[in-house]
């Protein structure tokens, strides 16, 4: 009886090929792996506009301040303005250096503390990038999971719908084309939705890896030639 149901709810539907219509007349798990990609692909296109603006902000405040760091300005002034309460990566790089510098100088003048320094300094300087690093790459995993799984996700809302179809024409004994054409293009409907979600997904991961990835070298960059400055600065003061 369901079965025949569905044939004639397939065979009403026959003219409606619009999409709006391969989704209304989809069976109900084809809709739900529609509705779940369709969702992933919204997600990573906010990731995608998220990782983009956040990636521009962070260079150009990585600009800003290494302008102003190798102006020839007060290391302790720009500390007490940006490294304090540091608003972008690269500031908060400089603010973990400059505060365990601080500290070591605080210390008592011994040799063992000043030649302990530099390494407590690039310690904290490694650590400070690599939480700056994950908390920018938050969500990346989402954006490498969706490119890879959507596809079969997509794959399998088709397989089921293929097989819902040809339930239904095989309850009719009919397979004309205007019959089976519906099913067929409903269920080819969500690998194409699976591959909408993958596409964006892949080409995005790749592209703004590669910009964090330049982004982490430029930091540590930052970090090895201060690092070299102020161990020059200790060894001057010793």
């Amino acid at each position: 009886m369901d079965r025949a149901v569905d044939a004639v709810n397939l065979g009403a539907a026959a003219g409606d090929l619009s999409l709006w219509g391969l989704f209304m007349q989809a069976d109900i798990v084809v809709k739900l792996v529609m509705f779940m990609l369709i969702a992933a692909s919204v997600w990573v296109w906010a990731i995608v506009f998220e990782k983009v603006t956040s990636l521009r902000r962070a260079n150009r405040s990585a600009d800003a301040f290494e302008d102003r760091f190798w102006s020839g300005g007060s290391l302790d002034e720009l500390y007490e303005e940006e490294g304090e309460k540091p608003e972008h990566p690269m500031a908060a790089v400089f603010g973990a250096a400059m505060a365990e510098w601080r500290r070591s100088a605080r210390a008592a003048g011994a040799d063992v503390a000043r030649s302990g320094m530099r390494d407590r300094v690039e310690r904290s300087m490694t650590v400070t990038i690599q939480r700056e690093m994950d908390r920018m790459e938050r969500w990346m995993v989402f954006l490498a999971s969706v490119g890879s799984t959507a596809p079969f996700i997509g794959l399998f809302g088709t397989v089921w719908g293929i097989m819902h179809s040809f339930s239904a024409i095989a309850a009719m004994h009919n397979t004309n084309l205007a019959v089976v054409a519906p099913g067929i293009a409903e269920a080819l409907f969500a690998t194409a939705i699976g591959l909408v979600a993958a596409i964006p997904a892949v080409l995005a991961y790749n592209k703004i890896s590669t910009d964090l990835a330049r982004f982490a070298a430029r930091l540590e960059g930052f970090s090895t030639e201060f690092g070299a400055i102020l161990s020059r600065q200790s060894e001057e003061r010793a």
